[in-house]
């Protein structure tokens, strides 16, 4: 169709026009961080023209990669709203993490307030006058009616502060930039006194940030950072993003990690990096966080799509987010020659243990696992008759993994699971427990709902003998070596007789011991915190003893039998003579060869494949 010059003209003027109001509709953020040493800062958001009679503004109640509701509005103070002339507008609490403003005509609207920040360990918020670290779910405040908006974040901060961020820079200094809040809300910004870092690998850019002094070395973390950034297309074909962002927290009393949509927050406490097994709990974190750019950002279940920030996001399949992730993060660092074999297999056996004590496993499935993971208080109760969504998740994935291998002959991994969510379901579609079993079946021609309602529907004690069989492998004990169990836990604290756990099912247990009781004495006589395990050693399997307990502060006496238990680490080692087949599975399962010395320990730490 041919155009004349006055069409062309009205169309340059409506594209123009167009243009321009999506360039006035954005949402500006400005926050004043130039008085930091309370922890206090001030906000300001200027959202564009609303045209209904009240605008909505919430602040959520929880942040992504918790699942938690949190007191978040409680660092809230002052709140005012204004309209375009500068005149206040009235508003009301409608919940904790919302105010409605009223409106009588359509009008820009300003909002103002003051901020806390001081909760460092929840990777929420924090400001002192050494840096800001601020999650936009507790710092920020957004409209459902502008969500889908773009973004500007302005900052004006102390002289000498640097800003990073996985977003794009703005104009200004320290300013920021995102398509709408949902990227504002999962790309925290890091500001203060820090050092910074960048490197390629795989064709993208990578940076890492560190704040607080610590006994880490920045060219290793840097080295063996590219050298897992470098490893993914072990899993995925290609990336969600172009750039990723590592933050690293090295203070006092916190650690944990979080992951976003191209960073990561990880803390850890600043004399605990230097240690080979200090080292590998950071690195280790650094891979599961990294893996969550995929499983969770770029792909995740249908449940938490999108994201809603004012409640909980219900699913069955959190375990496949959190426990899948936990189960690749050491493969990836193996692949990428950052873990060796060895410490490899001792992590898997250290997780083996700690399941097998979980009484928990027989109780709880993993999808209600993920159903009650916003309800979740930890504790004794949840470790007697609960499942952890991670490491009852690692262990789902990992006998799903073995399955798969063994039923296409090594052809299909549970890799490929993966890459298959990531190519088939990226946001903003997500994925069903029916899309799981589909995928399932495609890769490997056999209907898994007798196994998923098995394993995943219905509480699974795994019996390891026969998954690590299949790659050639068994766990023991060191043989001959027993210990005297009572199935007490005491209080981490030093000289602390207090109970903290009580093994469901064990001799204490079946006396009527709980946790909270604190002990006094076995058979009338005083023992330590520091000597009470000793002190069962000098008992033997199916004694009869009296333990002296102050129960609500009333002394009473019990009787409890105790019982044998292994003594010493498990250890996983090879079997005396694999079959190929068995070699295959190794293979195919972890990208790591044979062999093993006559002891049966694996001793080749250098035949990782990419």
């Amino acid at each position: 169709m041919k155009l004349n010059s006055t069409a062309i003209f009205v169309s340059c003027a409506l594209a123009t026009s167009t243009w321009a109001q999506s360039a006035l509709a954005q949402v500006e953020y400005h926050i004043d961080l130039t008085e930091p040493q309370h922890h206090n800062a001030k906000v300001t958001v200027e959202f564009p023209k609303a045209q209904s009679d009240e605008l909505v503004i919430n602040l959520p109640v929880w942040r992504t990669g918790r699942y938690d509701i949190l007191p978040v509005a409680d660092g809230i103070r002052n709140f005012k709203a204004t309209d375009s002339r500068g005149k206040r507008l009235p508003w009301v609490r409608s919940a904790s993490g919302e105010w409605r403003v009223e409106l009588t005509k359509p009008t820009k609207v300003s909002v103002t307030y003051d901020l806390h920040a001081n909760e460092l360990g929840d990777r929420l918020r924090h400001i002192d006058d050494s840096h800001a670290y601020l999650d936009a779910s507790g710092v920020f405040m957004y409209s459902p009616e502008f969500r889908d908006q773009q973004v500007l974040v302005n900052m004006d901060v102390p002289k000498g502060w640097q800003s990073h961020s996985g977003m794009e820079s703005g104009r200004k200094s320290h300013s920021f930039k995102a398509d709408n809040y949902d990227v504002l809300v999962d790309s925290p910004i890091e500001t203060g006194i820090n050092q910074h870092f960048s490197f390629e690998a795989d064709g993208r850019d990578y940076e890492v940030v560190f704040w607080g002094e610590g006994n880490y070395d920045t060219e290793q973390v840097v080295n063996d950072l590219a050298k897992i950034s470098g490893t993914a297309s072990a899993i995925w074909d290609d990336y969600p993003f172009e750039r990723y962002v590592y933050m690293v927290h090295a203070t006092s009393g916190v650690r944990g990690a979080t992951e976003h949509l191209n960073s990561t927050i990880i803390q850890l406490p600043r004399f605990m990096f230097r240690e080979r097994a200090d080292y590998l709990r950071f690195i280790s974190t650094a891979s599961h966080e990294f893996i969550h750019t995929w499983n969770v950002k770029a792909y995740r279940p249908q449940g938490m799509v999108p994201y809603d920030y004012q409640s909980e996001n219900m699913t069955s399949l959190i375990w496949l987010s959190e426990g899948s992730t936990s189960y690749f993060q050491n493969q990836l660092l193996l692949r990428a020659g950052v873990m060796t074999p060895k410490e490899f297999f001792a992590d898997l056996a250290k997780r083996i243990d700690r399941n097998m004590h979980t009484p928990g496993r027989d109780i709880q499935s993993i999808a209600e696992s993920s159903l009650g993971q916003w309800v979740n208080t930890y504790g004794d109760y949840a470790i007697n008759h609960s499942v952890s969504i991670y490491s009852e998740g690692y262990f789902t994935s990992m006998a799903l993994d073995l399955d798969l291998i063994e039923t296409t002959e090594q052809q299909v991994t549970y890799r490929d699971v993966h890459r298959a969510l990531y190519r088939d379901f990226k946001i903003p579609k997500g994925f069903t427990v029916a899309d799981v079993k589909n995928i399932l079946k495609d890769i490997s021609g056999k209907d898994y709902q007798a196994w998923w309602q098995e394993y995943v529907d219905a509480p699974k004690a795994l019996d390891f003998d026969t998954l690590l069989g299949q790659a050639g492998l068994k766990a023991n004990y060191p043989k001959d070596k027993h210990t005297i169990d009572a199935g007490i836990t005491l209080s981490s604290k030093h000289d602390d007789l207090t109970i903290s756990h009580v093994r469901r099912d064990g001799p204490a247990w079946q006396a009527g011991v709980i946790a909270g009781d604190e002990v006094v004495a076995i058979n009338g006589l005083k023992v330590t915190a520091s000597g009470f395990s000793k002190r069962l050693e000098d008992f033997k399997d199916g004694d009869e003893v009296k333990l002296t307990i102050f129960k609500n502060d009333r002394l009473t006496d019990v009787e409890l039998t105790l019982r044998q238990a292994p003594k010493g680490k498990l250890a996983i080692s090879g079997v005396e003579n694999p079959s190929d087949v068995q070699k295959a599975t190794l293979k195919a399962w972890l990208g790591i060869d044979w062999p093993f010395d006559d002891q049966g320990k694996f001793v080749k730490s250098d035949s990782v494949t990419k």
